[in-house]
């Protein structure tokens, strides 16, 4: 079974087997956020800063975990804030029970699976549409994030329609998504050029960018395919 559900600028789908499961991601997501609110409340600067941030004080644990992430990609905390929170969700899911789940928080996803799932890359306009790969079933959260300087309302710097990338560590996913995005230009060349931003970071298994009519793909990721990227299927606003 599958839910929309939106907190605030926090827009997710939620998939698990049991009704059970969802509703405790959705709490899980409410208690993440009242969590770093307080802390942005205390330090408004973890909010709007672009570089590494230091913390200040005592700090939640998803106050530490996009700072972590952040700061070893070399950029601003809220960078990994929907894929902490995607990651918080999918944590408590497990622990009461779910061998199946997955949050996707506009584009950032974190997945456990005891079965194929197909994952759909929506790049924009980009003719490169309708492409995809299956993730084989796994007993670990897996983090798929996705950043975009064409798509969606998040900040890049970047021309990328689609960065992608696949981690263990679901706050580095995103951060690194961030991040690899941020260095994608226009053309084949940036295209090979923006690997160099995430190619020497531990923890990052694969890289995928689309950009125009350029796709790159770096590391380990699964093959890709044709699949029917249904826009309605897009968690979005």
């Amino acid at each position: 079974m599958k839910e929309h559900y939106r907190l605030k600028e926090t827009i997710v789908s939620i998939q698990a087997d049991e009704r059970s499961h969802i509703e405790v991601a959705k709490e899980e997501i409410i208690r993440q956020r009242l969590e770093l609110e307080r802390y942005i409340s205390f330090d408004p600067f973890f909010r709007t800063s672009l570089e590494p941030y230091s913390i200040k004080g005592r700090a939640p644990d998803i106050v530490r975990r996009m700072t972590e992430a952040a700061t070893t990609m070399g950029i601003g905390p809220m960078s990994a804030v929907a894929g902490t929170i995607s990651a918080f969700a999918v944590e408590a899911m497990v622990e009461a029970g779910a061998s199946f789940a997955i949050v996707d928080n506009g584009g950032d996803i974190a997945i456990i699976n005891d079965r194929p799932v197909m994952v759909g890359i929506y790049a924009g306009n980009s003719p490169l549409k309708d492409l995809g790969f299956t993730m084989e079933e796994r007993d670990t959260i897996t983090g798929i994030c996705t950043s975009s300087g064409t798509v969606g309302p998040s900040i890049s710097f970047g021309m990328a329609d689609a960065a992608v990338i696949l981690s263990d560590n679901v706050s580095l996913a995103d951060a690194a998504a961030t991040a690899l995005g941020n260095a994608t230009g226009i053309g084949k060349d940036a295209v090979e050029a923006s690997f160099e931003a995430v190619r020497h970071v531990p923890g990052i298994k694969g890289a995928i960018v689309i950009q125009g009519e350029y796709i790159g793909l770096w590391g380990d990721v699964p093959p890709m395919t044709r699949v029917n990227v249904d826009y309605d299927c897009i968690t979005k606003a």
